[in-house]
């Protein structure tokens, strides 16, 4: 070869392709037959490619310039580097045309055996071999396609295009038919070679060129989704309707289930092996499509089953698939809602009458229901709101609306029953349970006080007795009692609670007005001779009524006077109202063998300290020293007359007591106990009681209507009828569910104390007078 000259001064050589086309040729091949190379040899390739693009490139001054098919002036490097270009392409196609000989009569694993081990092999050299021609890639090839010439590719991606062209076109449709015939092997459960699947997948992925963009990165996936993806799914589509189809017919819906189940996990797991990624959510699809949704109906008659036979696993595995389908889960709510509608007024109505007049039987039957499905939600349905949502809905219907309320003809009775119980809970009684477990208890009352609509009923009954628990000394745990507040007032704010928390404040003021009283009457040297405590109540925040005329005991007088003297020294301007109905005290008897001391209420020491001056009265006579109502007195008469303290003329205790009745004191009383209670609720008192409460909770509800039509009306200045009570009952709906008439009824109040007034002119309109 010619050395450096004048022309030449760096002293590159002039090569034309032909001097090295033979070398490079016979080395290509070399790579191509996979037989190792050493690294003299590869430089030496890599070098003739080089020398020849640089050799040339210096000496296309000197050349002929050609015209690209844009008319662009192309120097002689681009025109020499196309010569190369050319002949590569020329042996890749030479080489795969004879490659295809041996390929072209297989079928199934043979064909993949000899796709897979031909690939991977052609890939490995086509890398090598893009190693080779770094230069040439770098150069020519660069500029031609920034030039936007078509059908130029960097050396390796002319080899996927040849290998596209020329082996893949040929061969594809026996490949991907033997791939999907492995897969359907595999799904019948043989263990197959997946090597052979996901090495056809890698080549078809490879093979996804972007021809729009030679530069882009990464495969478009086009030929993989074209090719392999789409016969896959029609594939996948067959087999699973088939097989669900027949595996239904023959087994049982909870059986299908568990199929299901595994065939959708095995294709997750397909794809992971050996799919590509991007066919996960596709396949999915698909699957959920042929193996749920086209079942759906069986699921859901199926469905209505296993809650009556209580089958969790079933049902969870049941959620799990239906969930998966795009708003399939809303029928699945609906049965549940009407199946536990149905199981809590059934359980009710099995508890009888019972559950009318058992507090603890009726709370404790509805804690079971909602017990039972709200664990059924929390695990086999995962928490999903909406089945939440279901529970609540159909908890909220039977725990207002059951037998229980259809005996009392009031929807009032479960905010009633649920106020008893917790005055059961609250009260000192040997049965009370211990802290930790009473606060539990609590929590659980407040689950059913949630779904109850009229919660201004519970409030009523259940601030009576807290009343009652608190001046009577009968709370099992103050803590208790504070936490029961705290919740009711985190349930429903602090103004359903403020009277509650009052209550409580009072006891305590009361208390140290005791204290500050024996004080004063140790200072003064006047010391009373009975041991007398006293409690004060706020009259707005306690539910009581006033006490009917009654003649105090001389016994009581002079404490009732000192500690009038005392409250009026201590607060100018109040005014004291003795409650006698709700008070209490203990006598010591000395008319009996035994020493007794009674613990009664204060009529009942009125009645019995007559009997300090005689052994006998008559009816007549006790009502005008004691001057309690005669109705009243009867009944104190009659607790005292079944106690055996006393005893009457008459032959029979059950015949109605008469003015002219005698009554006496009876010497021969016995009791095993030292310490009696004969301080026993009146039945008339306590009926009236509740009929009361139910009279205020009436008042107090129009009271409460009323207002918020004015506060309603003040904001919107006119509205028609139908929105006023639309807004009314969303306003109120938290305490208690309004009656249309009632509200109509406080409408007409309102006109007539003229708050508003009906527009002329148009129907069902008001407008607020300010």
């Amino acid at each position: 070869m010619a050395g450096p000259s004048k022309g030449n001064p760096h002293g590159l050589k002039q090569i034309g392709l032909d001097q090295i086309w033979d070398d490079l040729k016979a080395g290509i091949e070399h790579v191509y037959e996979r037989q190792s190379m050493a690294r003299t040899r590869y430089m030496e390739l890599y070098t003739h490619v080089y020398n020849y693009c640089t050799s040339v490139h210096q000496a296309s001054g000197s050349r002929a310039s050609t015209k690209s098919k844009k008319g662009q002036s192309v120097g002689g490097a681009q025109f020499v580097g196309l010569e190369l270009y050319k002949r590569l392409r020329e042996f890749l196609k030479n080489y795969l045309v004879n490659l295809l000989k041996d390929g072209e009569g297989l079928m199934d694993e043979g064909v993949l055996q000899f796709y897979t081990k031909q690939w991977e092999e052609y890939q490995f050299s086509s890398k090598v071999l893009d190693g080779i021609c770094a230069y040439l890639n770098r150069h020519w090839v660069r500029r031609e396609i920034d030039e936007g010439r078509k059908g130029i590719y960097d050396i390796y991606s002319l080899a996927l295009v040849t290998w596209r062209e020329h082996l893949f076109k040929v061969l594809n449709k026996q490949v991907t038919n033997a791939v999907l015939k492995l897969i359907e092997r595999e799904r019948h459960g043989e263990t197959i070679n997946t090597r052979l699947v996901s090495g056809v997948i890698n080549c078809y992925v490879a093979l996804g060129l972007n021809e729009e963009d030679p530069t882009a990165k990464g495969p478009t996936l086009s030929v993989y989704k074209e090719n392999f993806e789409t016969p896959f799914l029609d594939d996948t589509e067959r087999f699973y309707t088939r097989e669900s189809t027949e595996f239904l017919r023959q087994n049982p819906v909870t059986e299908y289930m568990k199929k299901a189940e595994s065939r959708l996990q095995e294709e997750t797991k397909r794809v992971q092996v050996y799919l590509h990624e991007s066919t996960q959510d596709v396949l999915a699809r698909v699957c959920e499509k042929v193996l749920i949704e086209k079942h759906l109906e069986i699921f859901h008659s199926e469905f209505q089953n296993l809650l009556d036979s209580d089958k969790n696993d079933d049902l969870g595995r049941m959620y799990q698939l239906v969930s998966r389908i795009t708003d399939g889960l809303g029928e699945l709510k609906g049965l549940l809602e009407t199946h536990i509608h149905n199981q809590g007024l059934a359980a009710i109505e099995r508890c009888g009458d019972s559950a009318l007049n058992e507090p603890k039987v009726y709370v404790q039957t509805i804690l079971d229901v909602h017990k039972k499905y709200n664990a059924l939600v929390m695990t086999a349905f995962n928490n999903d709101a909406g089945f939440v949502a279901a529970l609540d809905k159909a908890c909220g219907k039977f725990i207002n609306n059951n037998a229980v309320t259809k005996m009392a003809n009031s929807s009032s009775k479960s905010p009633e029953l649920l106020a008893k119980y917790c005055d059961l809970l609250l009260k000192k009684s040997s049965k009370n349970p211990e802290e930790a477990e009473l606060e539990d208890t609590l929590n659980q009352v407040m689950i059913v006080f949630k779904y109850i609509e009229d919660k201004d009923v519970f409030q009523k009954f259940y601030s009576k007795m807290l009343a009652k628990r608190l001046v009577h000394h009968m709370s099992a745990s103050d803590d208790a009692e504070a936490s029961m507040i705290s919740k009711l007032k985190q349930a429903c704010g602090f103004e359903y609670t403020s009277k509650l928390q009052r209550m409580f404040q009072d006891i305590g003021v009361s208390k140290d007005l005791n204290e500050n009283f024996k004080r004063h009457l140790q200072v003064s040297g006047e010391p009373l001779d009975i041991d007398f405590s006293i409690q004060v109540l706020s009259s707005g925040s306690w539910p009581f009524t006033q006490s009917c005329t009654f003649s105090l005991p001389i016994e009581l007088e002079r404490s009732y006077q000192r500690f009038t003297t005392f409250y009026s020294s201590q607060h100018s301007g109040r005014k004291l109202s003795w409650i006698y109905n709700m008070s209490k005290g203990e006598l010591v008897t000395n008319c009996f063998k035994s020493r007794y001391t009674l613990q009664a209420s204060t009529f009942q020491m009125a009645v019995l300290l007559q009997y300090n001056t005689s052994d006998s009265f008559t009816v007549q006579q006790l009502h005008e020293s004691t001057q309690i109502k005669m109705d009243i007195l009867t009944q104190v008469l009659a607790i005292l007359l079944k106690s055996k303290l006393l005893v009457t003329d008459q032959d029979s205790e059950e015949t109605e007591l008469q003015p002219t009745t005698t009554i006496s004191l009876f010497h021969g009383y016995k009791n095993k106990k030292l310490r009696v209670q004969i301080n026993i609720p009146m039945k008339t008192e306590v009926k009236q009681e509740q009929e009361t409460t139910h009279k205020h909770i009436e008042e107090d509800r129009k009271l409460l209507i009323q207002a918020a039509i004015v506060r309603i009306m003040k904001m919107r200045k006119v509205l028609k009828h139908q929105q006023l009570l639309a807004e009314v009952l969303s306003q109120l709906s938290s305490r208690f569910k309004p009656r249309v008439p009632v509200i109509k009824k406080c409408i007409d109040i309102l006109i007539e104390k003229e708050y508003l007034e009906r527009v002329e002119g148009q129907k069902d309109t008001y407008s607020y007078l300010a």
